[in-house]
């Protein structure tokens, strides 16, 4: 007899692969899913501890759920070969300290993208965006 893979548990295998392969644990990473035009779209959010604000990680696009699950896991495992690295200083509207964050984008703008992400452009002011030298 075939075993039906329950989808629930396929998809919460593949989200913990992408937690440890990330190494970000304990609410760390969020997986926000949502249908578009009958296709999936996966938003990766990242939670920062330090200055507790969110960020884009990635955003992916496919069939269902497990589907864009799977595509994530296959950027996650490439993303540091495929696209720059980028440090933005920028100042939080109301908070007095400036913050260092760092993203892997295909582009300023991309970078710009993730850190925007789901807040309105004026509740952050941008003070420096730097490509970071290939090591």
């Amino acid at each position: 007899m075939e075993s039906i893979t329950d989808i629930h548990v396929e998809c919460a295998r593949i989200q913990s692969e992408i937690e440890k392969h990330l190494g970000l644990t304990g609410g760390q990473l969020i997986f926000e899913f949502r249908s578009i035009d009958g296709k999936m779209q996966l938003d990766l959010i990242t939670i920062n501890p330090r200055h507790n604000q969110s960020f884009l990680f990635q955003s992916v696009k496919g069939y269902d759920k497990v589907d864009v699950l799977q595509r994530m896991l296959d950027y996650v495992k490439k993303y540091k070969e495929k696209e720059g690295s980028y440090t933005i200083q920028w100042l939080a509207k109301g908070d007095p300290e400036l913050h260092t964050s760092y993203f892997r984008a295909k582009n300023m703008y991309d970078a710009l993208d993730k850190l925007y992400y789901g807040r309105d452009m004026n509740t952050i002011t941008v003070f420096s965006l730097v490509l970071n030298p290939v090591a």
